[in-house]
């Protein structure tokens, strides 16, 4: 239940649990130590554990992290069930409280919480309904394999092929001729227009798939439109983030390469081709034909230049400008980009001449006001 306290939102205690994620368990602490390849402290394998917490606020029950030294303070009060920890940080641990050691705590810790919650990972359902719902539009030529969701609100458009075991939730269109591979899911208010897509593809909230480029030409009367009449092809196991935007190529496809995530507020533009498993972190904008190669890594507020090209495992640093190809794997920086080393040298160079700068001036003023 939430009440309202000084403008604020408090939430309290309700005597009915309210979750929003369907919950797994209990399990058995070697359960746990089991599914993640940790040792269990001795004598607490029968001990049941029933939820996943953070550590400050973990009851009797649950199971929480210690992966990090920053959190000793909370140790002094914790009232978990058990912790996982590291070997190096177990004698921080109250005594008492039953453990689970291994060597990536944190990479554990998160196995744990997809154990108990495994429906977290995806949009959620509105209504949480299956097969098509009588308040869905769906055109009478789109073709749906058995166990597809549309949801209330929904729209399929003309001629649309959705796979089995994929869902479009409320709010969500589909337009004509789209294909989308199985166990999809386009959450609500995505729309996704002159597209192919693989398979076990999330769209979050307000996804744009395949609308038209941003493209315009002066000419004797204003700015002539450029007509965008290529598509976006989302290869399997792309996942992209609420409100970003991919629009379709200009004649040529805007492709996204399997494995590919996409955080939210990102921009692709027209003619972009990004390659598999790369990572863009929000408010990264690339212009047109951008080029991106395999396990490309790029930070966030990044912007890059069209037409430019970057190969396979280049990594770029958050709020970098990119304006120039880069043809082999590593780490860059800066604006415009560099080498990583090399952006850094030259902060540190100017860093240095600024300081310098104002001890003269400090000296010169001393020395005038002597005069």
């Amino acid at each position: 239940m939430i009440r309202p306290e000084r403008g604020r939102l408090r939430v309290v205690e309700h005597p009915c649990e309210m979750p929003f994620f369907s919950r797994k368990g209990p399990f058995l602490l070697s359960e746990l130590a089991q599914s993640v390849g940790a040792s269990c402290s001795s004598g607490s394998e029968d001990i049941s554990i029933s939820d996943v917490a953070v550590l400050a606020e973990a009851g009797p029950s649950d199971i929480a992290l210690y992966g990090n030294v920053a959190y000793r303070t909370d140790l002094a009060d914790a009232r978990a069930g058990a912790i996982i920890t590291r070997a190096k940080l177990s004698d921080d641990l109250p005594e008492g409280i039953p453990s689970l050691i291994c060597d990536k705590p944190g990479e554990a810790f998160e196995a744990l919480v997809r154990l108990f919650y495994p429906g977290a990972g995806l949009p959620g359902a509105v209504h949480e309904s299956d097969g098509v719902s009588p308040q869905a539009h769906v055109h009478e030529d789109a073709r749906l394999e058995p166990d597809v969701t549309v949801e209330p609100g929904a729209s399929i458009g003309a001629r649309a092929e959705i796979g089995s075991g994929s869902r479009v939730l409320t709010g969500a269109v589909v337009g004509a001729d789209v294909r989308i591979g199985r166990d999809c899911t386009i959450a609500p208010g995505a729309s996704v227009a002159h597209a192919f897509i693989g398979n076990r593809v999330v769209l979050h909230p307000g996804v744009r798939v395949g609308q038209d480029g941003f493209g315009y030409s002066p000419g004797p009367k204003g700015l002539e439109k450029a007509f965008q009449i290529g598509r976006v092809i989302i290869q399997d196991d792309v996942e992209i983030g609420a409100n970003s935007c991919i629009d379709r190529g200009g004649v040529r496809d805007t492709i996204v390469g399997e494995g590919t995530k996409i955080d939210n507020l990102v921009q692709i533009a027209h003619n972009c081709t990004i390659g598999r498993h790369c990572i863009i972190v929000s408010m990264t904008a690339l212009a047109g034909s951008v080029t991106l190669g395999d396990g490309v890594m790029i930070g966030g507020n990044t912007v890059i230049n069209n037409h430019v090209r970057i190969a396979d495992g280049v990594r770029i640093a958050g709020a970098s400008a990119v304006n120039t190809d880069i043809e082999r794997a590593g780490d860059w920086a800066g604006v415009p980009a560099q080498p990583r080393r090399t952006w850094y040298r030259e902060l540190m160079i100017l860093k240095r001449l600024a300081q310098e700068h104002r001890t003269r001036g400090k000296a010169k003023g001393e020395q005038d006001g002597d005069d």
